[in-house]
């Protein structure tokens, strides 16, 4: 059966893979290897000069990882992935082939503190400019645009203020320009499709939702092979202009025998090449268990967060409740609109009494876990303005969602009545 016929649940199962065909083992195995054997000379000439694609070296590439690229473009309905160490590498690569000195792209103000802090002052440093602007207002993309715009970048579910992008809004305007949308789907796997409402490149931190075991660090860009490079030349000249790193290789006439590849082969053969941000076979591996019961997962969190979200909203010392299910207006036709099957596991809250509140609740969990990471199958907390976002100026914590009492949640798999049951207890030390 062609996999573009199957439901998401079966190709996060099956996708890219049946059995290996050396041995018939029905589990994907770690292919724990540098270096592979060339068939001879001609066949090794071949791999070198793209005329055909295999496996060369595992920093570019390897069998296990395959795998996982092969599962997470079907999911997304892209072309091909790119598997990465780590999400931050995939935000980094998905600039970066783009971008150069001289050059600027869109940001969303709404972004995890981490990659504004990546796009804000690394990119900075090596020319690059990062433009915030608010999504509230699609048009303030537009405003933000001009001939140095390489791309537009958001979060589907930013984290931490969890208010939906509007990615087709923002899709259509970067096309009538000529700039792709690149979304960081991160928080919102298999509830969100970014590629069927416009974007041009999705990308994850495996390590989250799609991992959801909290054991191996990774990250995935996905081309969706739905966007004109080569109409826009111009504006993209490293992916149109000679690459005198790969033998002077115009990447859209290069992968034309290959399919509409060019976004993603680039990353690949020279981003990865020359920086190494190489996943382990081993990550790749785990990457993948974690995707297979992603379906099952993301229902339960899903569930879940909508009961946390409904009690905390009746607790005396909640001032506010942050969570996409319990939104009016705008943030709310915009989750309905882009998140389908429920509205995520992230959720926040205000605690009357400022940082200090915080710092007690964090303080007073017996449960949760006090982590700066999300999309565990536990439960997991955390303060921000003490902790991910205290990097960044008041100014810069209130753009992205952050006030003194804010206490992120990331709501796991747990019976619900047992997580309410900690979060009630750890309320009552504030």
């Amino acid at each position: 059966m062609s996999n573009a016929k199957l439901h998401p649940d079966t190709i996060a199962v099956h996708g890219g893979w049946r059995a290996d065909p050396a041995t018939g083992a029905v589990a994907v195995p770690i292919y724990q290897t540098t270096s592979y054997q060339f068939r001879d000379t001609a066949h090794a000439a071949n791999l070198f000069a793209l005329k055909e694609l295999g496996n060369i070296y595992t920093r570019l590439m390897n069998p296990t990882q395959d795998v996982l690229e092969n599962r997470l473009a079907q999911l997304e309905g892209g072309v091909a992935a790119l598997a990465l160490a780590s999400g931050q590498a995939a935000s980094t690569y998905a600039i970066l082939n783009l971008c150069s000195a001289g050059d600027n792209f869109v940001a969303s103000t709404d972004l995890y503190g981490g990659t504004w802090n990546l796009f804000a002052n690394t990119f900075k440093q090596l020319g690059i400019e990062a433009r915030f602007v608010d999504p509230a207002d699609p048009e303030n993309f537009a405003r933000a645009t001009d001939d140095k715009t390489r791309c537009y970048y958001a979060e589907t579910l930013p984290n931490p203020k969890l208010e939906v992008f509007p990615i087709a809004e923002v899709a259509k305007i970067g096309r009538k320009l000529g700039v792709p949308l690149i979304m960081d789907n991160t928080s919102a796997p298999l509830i969100c499709r970014p590629l069927e409402h416009g974007a041009a490149i999705v990308m994850y931190s495996t390590t989250k939702y799609l991992g959801g075991h909290g054991t191996s660090i990774g990250g995935a860009v996905i081309d969706g092979g739905n966007f004109d490079w080569e109409a826009n030349a111009k504006r993209f000249p490293l992916l149109n202009q000679p690459d005198p790193s790969y033998h002077g290789a115009v990447w859209v006439e290069a992968v034309k025998p290959l399919g509409p590849i060019a976004y993603i082969l680039r990353m690949r053969v020279t981003l990865l090449r020359d920086m190494g941000a190489a996943t382990t076979p081993f990550n790749a591996f785990q990457a993948i268990q974690g995707v297979e019961t992603a379906p099952l997962r993301m229902r339960r969190h899903c569930d879940n967060a909508a009961a946390i979200a409904g009690f905390l909203a009746k607790h005396p010392k909640v001032t506010k409740v942050i969570y996409p299910g319990r939104m009016s207006g705008e943030p709310r036709r915009r989750a309905d609109a882009y998140l389908k099957g429920g509205f995520g596991a992230l959720v926040g809250f205000e605690l009357k009494g400022g940082v200090e509140a915080g710092k007690r609740f964090i303080d007073g969990l017996k449960l949760l876990y006090h982590v700066a990471n999300i999309g565990d199958a536990r439960s997991l907390a955390i303060h921000p303005a003490s902790t991910t976002h205290s990097q960044l100026s008041a100014a810069d914590q209130r753009a992205a969602g952050v006030t003194p009492g804010y206490v992120r949640l990331a709501i796991g798999i747990e019976h619900a009545a047992d997580i309410e049951a900690d979060i009630a207890q750890a309320l009552d030390k504030v």
